[in-house]
């Protein structure tokens, strides 16, 4: 067994190594071309690795994946960082030099999409009655979906819209469920809110199907729609996902454009009004975690607050779908406190979680969002717990870095699958009372 050689000093290394590695990393924006790129994973083992790659990823705004942002790196967490082609000869020998282990998770980035989306032209994607839910569809695929369930299911599905997006696209809604009675309560579920994560999308459609096709011989699915009613957004960044698909595989952030800092983009789950801008988000309109220039700045998140804030005394559950973890959070993201209906949430995650294992023994984390993922301030789920909604829940879906992003369309179909059992069991204990 070799030893690891002999460090420098924090203070003597780090300056160095970082004017060494100033001139041949790249600027953000690779306009879709990933050619040579790799993931690598990290893990801090100390404070002073902490310290060096918190340094090193804030000065050169590398592609993090995971966690969010630099400041969320801690010692013994997993950092995913995608790393240029032509940053790898320096950023690579500097991780080395500064002693710290590293795994290349995807070796070219490019091959990778590339063997994602081989064969995608000759693939049926768009024949509506044989619509393929265990592939990736595009915007413009998923809303011609939208609007066919709109007139083939009348009697259960109700499409509306709750505005226009940056770019002016329809801000799309699905409202789901028997209409046996004038009131009922009812659960938000919203997908895409980072542009990247395309599971996500994908469960939405997934649970609508499944809605549809089980609702005449599946007990559960009846109570579910008869008692309820689910308003479904399977898209709510339409800009950002469009975006991921025509220009930017990688892409998180809305398209609105900063014209001080010619950045586009704010991160819609850090820009609700609740603690905004505070720990976990960013100022700075370049970062991938800004927060925007103010609360609702993106007309996305101001239309889907303005139709949460009218239907809060009826939506009883506010579940909003990420990737990747695999993990199942509750309030509070932006602090360490338990919140006052802790017992009964807890409950309900701890059953959904087991529900989702009973699939194919795939074990989620859950707890709350501060302590089992990292604090972070305005986001979606805790602005819905603050407003009223008493189970607010944010999944993070497959995987936990070896595909990341990119999680194959093959997992598409064992992701929705055990997560649908998690959604059911989430939405029937909210039909019991709990104390």
């Amino acid at each position: 067994m070799t030893a690891r050689p002999r460090t420098m000093p924090l203070r003597g290394l780090l300056p160095l190594c970082l004017l060494c590695l100033q001139a041949a990393l790249p600027l953000r924006g690779h306009r879709g071309r990933y050619a040579g790129d790799k993931v690598i994973r990290v893990v801090p083992e100390s404070e002073r690795e902490t310290q060096i790659l918190r340094a090193a990823f804030n000065r050169f705004k590398v592609d993090l994946w995971q966690p969010s942002s630099p400041f969320h790196i801690v010692e013994g967490a997993v950092a995913d960082v995608r790393v240029p082609q032509n940053a790898t000869r320096s950023l690579l020998p500097f991780l080395q030099q500064a002693n710290i282990p590293y795994t290349i998770l995807i070796s070219d980035l490019q091959q990778a999409i590339e063997n994602q989306t081989a064969g995608r032209s000759r693939r049926s994607r768009r024949s509506l009655p044989g619509y393929n839910y265990e592939v990736y569809h595009s915007l413009e695929e998923i809303e011609d979906w939208m609007l066919y369930l709109n007139r083939t299911y009348s009697d259960l599905v109700h499409m509306f819209s709750v505005g226009k997006s940056y770019e002016g696209r329809p801000l799309y809604v699905l409202k789901l469920g028997k209409r046996s009675r004038p009131y009922k309560k009812a659960v938000w579920i919203d997908c895409g809110i980072h542009a990247r994560e395309w599971i996500g999308p994908a469960f939405c459609q997934w649970f609508v199907k499944e809605a549809l096709q089980t609702y005449q011989t599946d007990p559960d699915m009846r109570k579910m729609l008869t008692q309820l009613y689910f308003y479904i957004m399977p898209v709510f960044n339409v800009d950002g996902y469009h975006f991921s698909w025509t220009n930017d595989r990688f892409w998180r952030k809305t398209r609105s454009k900063n014209m001080r800092f010619h950045c586009h983009g704010v991160d819609a789950n850090r820009n609700w009004k609740v603690k905004w801008c505070d720990e976990g988000a960013s100022l700075h309109p370049c970062d991938d975690t800004y927060c925007g220039p103010f609360p609702e700045s993106e007309p996305e998140v101001k239309a889907v607050a303005h139709f949460l804030r009218k239907h809060r005394k009826q939506i009883k559950a506010y579940l909003s779908f990420h990737a990747y973890a695999q993990m199942l959070l509750y309030p509070y993201s932006y602090k360490y406190a338990t919140i006052p209906n802790f017992n009964c949430v807890e409950s309900a995650a701890y059953n959904a979680v087991n529900a989702l294992q009973s699939a194919y023994g795939v074990r989620y984390r859950y707890g709350p969002a501060s302590s089992t993922l990292y604090v972070s301030s305005g986001s979606s789920m805790d602005w819905a717990y603050k407003n009223g909604i008493p189970y607010a829940f944010a999944f993070e879906l497959r995987d936990t870095g070896h595909f990341g992003f990119l999680l194959p369309e093959m997992l598409i179909k064992p992701t929705c699958t055990e997560t649908m059992l998690a959604v059911k069991n989430i939405t029937l204990h909210l039909l019991k009372k709990c104390h």
